[in-house]
C-alpha cells in the first residue's frame, strides 16, 4: 500500500518522503497582456492560449505569434526560463488550468492575457523538466477543477492556484530523474506520432495518384504490367444492390442481429455491435429492411462524411449509412480504397450539396460514376492499400499504449 506523500513506483535510492506545500508558497502570480487585434501579427514573440494548452513546455523558437509592444510593456509582461504558465479560461471545467513551462531562455516575449505566469518568489524549488509534469497529475487536475469557478466559461485565477498544493522530493536528483524519465517517454510519443502522420500522408498521395483525375481514365501512378483506360461505370453496374438502412431506431432490442453505428467501425471494418443491441428478424420484417451481408460496404449517406467500412458480419445500421452489396467481379479492399480516394469524395460532396446537412440517396449512389480497372488490376490495388492500412493500424496502437504507459507513470510516480 502507497505510504502518504511517497509515491508507488521510484528510482532506486530514493527513500525520503515527498513535501506537501502550497502553490503559493514559492510562486507568484500575474495576469498577461491585453491589446487590441490590430496591434497582432507582427513585432515582440508572445506565449498564447494554444501554445500553453497544447503542451507540457514550450520553446522560444516554436512561438509563432507575435504582438507590437513599446519597451515598458516587453518588461512588465517579460517571460524567462523556468516561468510556468496556467491557461486562465476554457469552455468546460475539465479543460481549466493547463500547465505549460518555458524550458529555454527566451528573448524579448510576453505573454497573453488568456494565461497566468506563475514565477518563484526566491529559488525554484523545482527541477524545470519535473516542473512539466507535477501540476498535469491527477491529483492536481482534481484540485484545479474543485477550485475553479464556472460560470458561462470555466475560469481559474492566480489567487487560486496559489492556495492549491502539490508534492514534491526535496531532492532535486530525484526531481531530475522523474522529468527525464517522462520527457524521454513524451519524445518517444511525438516520434511516433510524426512516423504516423507521415504514414497517413503517405497513404493520402496514394489515394490522390492511383486513381484517375476526374476527366481522365488512367491513373498518375500504376503497377507495372498495366496498361490501357479504366472503364467508366455508374456505380448501379458495380454494385448489385443498395441498402437503405431503418430511419427510426428499433423499439426493442432482442434478436441476433448487431444493430450498428458510426461508434462500432474499427479501422477498416464493421465487425458488429459494441453497444450490445441486436434486432431480431421478426422486426426486421415488420419494419420491412433488409439485412446488409457480409462482404458488403458501408458508406456514410448522411451526417459524417466520408465514412466507409467493410462489413464483416450480417447487420444492419442506423440511418447514417448506406450498404453497397457488390458484384462477384469487384474486389472489396479495392472498392474500400476506392471511396476513400480524392475524387470520389469530392462527387460525394457535390452529391449532397444543397441539402441542410450532408445527404446522399440511394439514386444518386446508384448513378455515380467511377473508374475501374480490371480484376487483376483492382486485386493489387486493393491488397496494397490493405497493406497500408495495416501499418498506420499497428503504428496507431503503438502510439495509444505509449499514452497509456506515460498515464500510468504519472499516476504512479507522483503522489
Amino acid at each position: 500500500m502507497k505510504k502518504n506523500n511517497v509515491p508507488e513506483v521510484r528510482f532506486d535510492g530514493f527513500t525520503e518522503d515527498w513535501k506537501q506545500s502550497k502553490v503559493g508558497e514559492f510562486y507568484f502570480f500575474k495576469n498577461g497582456l491585453n491589446k487590441g487585434k490590430e496591434f497582432f501579427g507582427s513585432g515582440t514573440p508572445i506565449v498564447n492560449f494554444t501554445d500553453v494548452f497544447h503542451n507540457r513546455d514550450i520553446c522560444f523558437s516554436k512561438l509563432k505569434g507575435r504582438v507590437q509592444l513599446n519597451e515598458n510593456e516587453i518588461k512588465n509582461y517579460e517571460v524567462k526560463k523556468g516561468d510556468i504558465f496556467f491557461t486562465r479560461t476554457s469552455e468546460t471545467i475539465e479543460e481549466i488550468g493547463y500547465p505549460s513551462v518555458m524550458t529555454d531562455q527566451p528573448s524579448d516575449t510576453v505573454f497573453s492575457g488568456f494565461v497566468l505566469r506563475g514565477r518563484a518568489i526566491n529559488e525554484d524549488p523545482l527541477e524545470i523538466n519535473f516542473k512539466r509534469y507535477v501540476f498535469f497529475t491527477e491529483k492536481f487536475r482534481e484540485e484545479m477543477k474543485k477550485k475553479s469557478s464556472m460560470t458561462t466559461r470555466a475560469l481559474t485565477s492566480g489567487t487560486a492556484i496559489k492556495e492549491m498544493e502539490f508534492c514534491y522530493p526535496k531532492s532535486k536528483e530525484e526531481q531530475e530523474r522523474i522529468g527525464n524519465f517522462l520527457k524521454y517517454l513524451d519524445n518517444t510519443i511525438a516520434l511516433h506520432q510524426q512516423e504516423l502522420t507521415t504514414l497517413q500522408k503517405t497513404k493520402q498521395g496514394f489515394l490522390q495518384k492511383m486513381f484517375p483525375k476526374e476527366g481522365e481514365s488512367v491513373p498518375q501512378v500504376r503497377f507495372p504490367g498495366f496498361v490501357g483506360e479504366w472503364e467508366e461505370l455508374k456505380l448501379n453496374t458495380v454494385f448489385k444492390d443498395f441498402i437503405v438502412p431503418m430511419r427510426d431506431k428499433p423499439k426493442e432490442f432482442s434478436g441476433s442481429i448487431p444493430w450498428t453505428r458510426i461508434e462500432d467501425i474499427e479501422g477498416r471494418f464493421i465487425n458488429g455491435t459494441t453497444s450490445g443491441q441486436y434486432v431480431s428478424e421478426e422486426t426486421i420484417n415488420s419494419m420491412n429492411l433488409k439485412i446488409i451481408p457480409k462482404g458488403s460496404l458501408i458508406v456514410s449517406a448522411s451526417a459524417t462524411f466520408g465514412v466507409v467500412a467493410i462489413v464483416n458480419n450480417n447487420l444492419i445500421t442506423n440511418q447514417t449509412f448506406i450498404g453497397l452489396v457488390p458484384n462477384t467481379n469487384y474486389n472489396i479492399d479495392y472498392l474500400y480504397a476506392f471511396f476513400k480516394s480524392p475524387n470520389i469524395q469530392r462527387k460525394m460532396k457535390r452529391e449532397s450539396a444543397g441539402s441542410t446537412i450532408f445527404y446522399i440517396s440511394r439514386k444518386q449512389f446508384e448513378n455515380m460514376i467511377g473508374n475501374f480497372p480490371v480484376l487483376e488490376e483492382q486485386e493489387i490495388i486493393g491488397s496494397f492499400f490493405k497493406q497500408l492500412d495495416d501499418i498506420i493500424s499497428l503504428h496507431q496502437r503503438e502510439l495509444e499504449v505509449l499514452k497509456e504507459t506515460k498515464k500510468a507513470f504519472l499516476q504512479k510516480m507522483f503522489v
